[in-house]
């Protein structure tokens, strides 16, 4: 059976971008659509040095949405000739991938598995681990060089 509905979930770096290089032609060519998913921590109030609050959580989540959900937008403009939907959550990335997975009803979760020489890097490749365990859908993960 050929996915129709694929999750992608991006972190806004041009590294991550790299699994759409493979997906996106073969969403092309069966008519699936691409889901662009966006993971931002859930922000808190930010004070002042007196105190005083200079920004309250909720704006600071509708400025992060409005800002990511631009970058996905200029991400899904290049993918010609693919369906895509866009869409921002906040929370921890493993199980906010999850979680719109199975709202949204994917059928494949593609995302990037970066190299894991420097540390930085080793918690990236442990993220698809723990994605693909706590999935019920297949993860591809697209190992970049």
């Amino acid at each position: 059976m050929t996915p129709k509905r694929i999750l992608v979930p991006l972190k806004g770096r041009a590294q991550d971008e790299a699994v759409l290089s493979v997906i996106a032609p073969a969403a092309a060519a069966v008519g699936a659509t691409l889901r662009l998913l966006h993971v931002a921590p859930v922000p808190q109030n930010l004070y002042s040095e007196r105190g005083r609050v200079v920004m309250y959580a909720d704006q600071e989540m509708g400025r992060l949405e409005a800002l990511w959900s631009t970058y996905l937008a200029g991400v899904s403009a290049t993918l010609h000739d693919v369906a895509t939907e866009c869409v921002v959550r906040f929370g921890r990335p493993a199980d906010e991938i999850v979680a719109e997975a199975k709202a949204w009803g994917a059928e494949l979760i593609a995302m990037t598995t970066p190299r894991s020489r420097r540390f930085g890097w080793l918690r990236l490749r442990r993220l698809t681990e723990v994605v693909s365990r706590k999935a019920s859908i297949p993860v591809l993960g697209y190992k970049i060089t």
